[in-house]
């Protein structure tokens, strides 16, 4: 469920070793599958363990996730990087925001999905985000967008070579367009 990296476990391991004997990690996300989703780690010590938490074991230490955070953290990577700047714990989880829908799952759960969890990531870096609409009979995926790309110059550049590009590679066969429905209006929320 959680993949954590061997070096995210020997720095776990070191954390734990001054911490009271049996502590664990609790690995969890507050608001999950909204757009307000965080996730994060904490010392669990064996008094804050719940009957429904699940435990997974690691090299050295345990890890425990309550109940509600399970499906949230499907495909979570913890991982210690060092570099010049120095060290750091990564927590990546890519359906905290949304839990993550099944390959049969009808078309347009499958778009929403691919739409916030890929598409809408890189968006927000110009404080913008996308939605989807509808998909019509004939495959268009209408989004709407929001944000900073509300108004902005390259919002067509976007939609064609980048947001469409990858969702005709990804539904090949399903999807046949994008389109944009939104009123763009320039201004100072436009990011361009």
């Amino acid at each position: 469920m959680i993949s954590i990296s061997d070096p995210a476990q020997a720095h776990f391991s070191e954390l734990l070793s001054n911490q009271p004997e049996n502590t664990a990690i609790r690995v969890f996300v507050v608001n999950p599958g909204t757009p307000n989703a965080e996730c994060g780690v904490s010392y669990c010590p064996p008094e804050a363990l719940e009957e429904s938490d699940k435990k997974f074991e690691y090299n050295g230490f345990s890890a425990v996730v309550d109940e509600q955070s399970i499906p949230y953290l499907e495909e979570a990577e913890i991982d210690y990087v060092t570099d010049k700047m120095g060290s750091q714990l990564t927590l990546k989880a890519p359906n905290a925001k949304m839990r993550k829908v099944s390959d049969d799952a009808p078309l347009v759960d499958r778009v929403d999905y691919f739409i916030q969890s890929e598409i809408n990531p890189k968006l927000a870096s110009h404080g913008g985000q996308v939605t989807l609409m509808e998909i019509t009979d004939d495959g268009i995926a209408v989004l709407q967008f929001g944000g900073g790309c509300n108004g902005c110059s390259m919002v067509d550049v976007t939609l064609k070579e980048g947001i469409e590009k990858e969702m005709l590679e990804i539904f090949a066969g399903e999807l046949n367009g994008v389109k944009d429905m939104t009123e763009h209006q320039a201004g100072d929320h436009s990011y361009y």
